[in-house]
């Protein structure tokens, strides 16, 4: 592929070994630090569709074998044993929301062209997985892409989930506990159908949907309506199924509440108190050290190496950690935002107007 026009915008999908896209759908790749080859590269930007296709089936498995508990709870309920049943109801609904997390991950893919080497089979899967969770996978990639290729601008989307930190010891867990309780559900929704939240410091509406290609956005336009229909059918099939009040708590009930406390934690752990913004070694954070329960949750499909996604778009999830291993040894990560995960933790629940813990230079580990 041919380099791009313009060489502020470097290449087209993030590195020159990609597919080519248009101008107005492409991530760009601002990497200051290239240490590595195209040759070194392709190796790591290399596409499995066999791997992503075991992702999925994993993810649509636990959220089967979760399914079936939470039947099954309910089945106690109604059979007289509310205490068992109620118990194995609340774990399926906690889980639940990590699955509908990791389809989330999934259709992250997708928008990056990472799913599968075939376009069409990458964004048919990658709309599935967002749809099954009320997103507009074709909305999201161009959301997302504004907020690649404009990290920590004015412009960026995703300010007004990750910005300002640390903002207090209590600030976060009230927006968490506000999550929890699923009455910043609709925002999310909004964001992944291409109206993220207003810049509080500029007080202006970003409207990403009319800054990429008239392709892209009739996709957009079309898709959405798609994943409303899907939406409003739902229910409609569960009630003439007999299982209306089971779709509504297995299934709706994690991804108005869970998940959208595991949105923006991940969100607020992967930009929070960075070092600084200036590129994506200090604006973008690689956790690393993470407990069980946060690679569960938190970071599924390898998501934990965010500072590489940034630095790399074109490498799919499963070769991250490869990535992030070359990227040590060769130095490219030497007072980079890489971080273990409980400092990070630290970092984001300090004090307002604190320096964070190891705000001097983050420990490349």
């Amino acid at each position: 592929m041919a380099p791009h026009n313009d060489p502020h915008d470097a290449l087209a999908a993030g590195t020159g070994l990609e597919a080519p896209v248009a101008r107005g759908e492409e991530f760009r790749d601002r990497n200051p630090r290239r240490l590595l080859t195209g040759a070194e590269l392709a190796q790591f930007t290399r596409l499995s569709d066999w791997r992503s296709a075991a992702a999925i089936a994993r993810t649509l498995a636990l959220i089967a074998a979760t399914a079936g508990a939470g039947l099954a709870g309910f089945a106690l309920v109604r059979g007289g044993s509310p205490a068992a049943g109620l118990a194995l109801v609340a774990l399926a609904v906690v889980l639940t929301g990590c699955w509908q997390h990791a389809l989330a991950i999934l259709s992250h893919e997708a928008t990056h062209y990472r799913l599968f080497a075939d376009r069409a089979a990458n964004d048919l899967v990658g709309r599935i997985a967002g749809m099954l969770i009320g997103v507009s996978t074709f909305s999201y990639r161009i959301v997302h892409r504004v907020h690649h290729n404009n990290l920590y601008e004015a412009i960026d989307p995703d300010l007004a989930l990750m910005a300002g930190y640390p903002r207090g010891r209590l600030y976060l867990v009230k927006k968490l506990l506000k999550d929890a309780a699923g009455l910043t559900a609709w925002r999310n929704y909004l964001y992944f159908f291409g109206a993220p939240a207003m810049n509080a410091a500029t007080g202006t509406a970003r409207r990403p949907l009319d800054d990429t290609t008239e392709r892209l956005r009739r996709q957009a336009l079309a898709d959405r309506w798609v994943v409303v229909a899907f939406h409003a059918a739902l229910p409609l099939a569960s009630w003439a199924a007999g299982v209306l009040p089971e779709y509504l708590v297995l299934w709706v009930l994690p991804a108005l509440t869970v998940q959208a406390v595991l949105l923006r934690l991940r969100a607020v752990a992967e930009h929070g108190a960075p070092a600084h913004v200036r590129s994506p070694f200090g604006a973008a954070r690689t956790n690393v050290d993470l407990p069980l329960w946060a690679r569960i949750a938190l970071f599924p499909h390898h998501v934990n190496y965010h500072l590489e996604h940034h630095l790399y778009p074109a490498v799919p999830h499963y070769n991250l950690p490869a990535l992030h291993a070359r990227l040590r040894a060769a130095g490219a990560l030497d007072g980079a935002e890489v971080r273990p995960f409980a400092q990070t933790m630290r970092r984001v629940f300090a004090a307002r107007g604190a320096p964070p813990e190891g705000a001097d230079a983050a420990p490349a580990a």
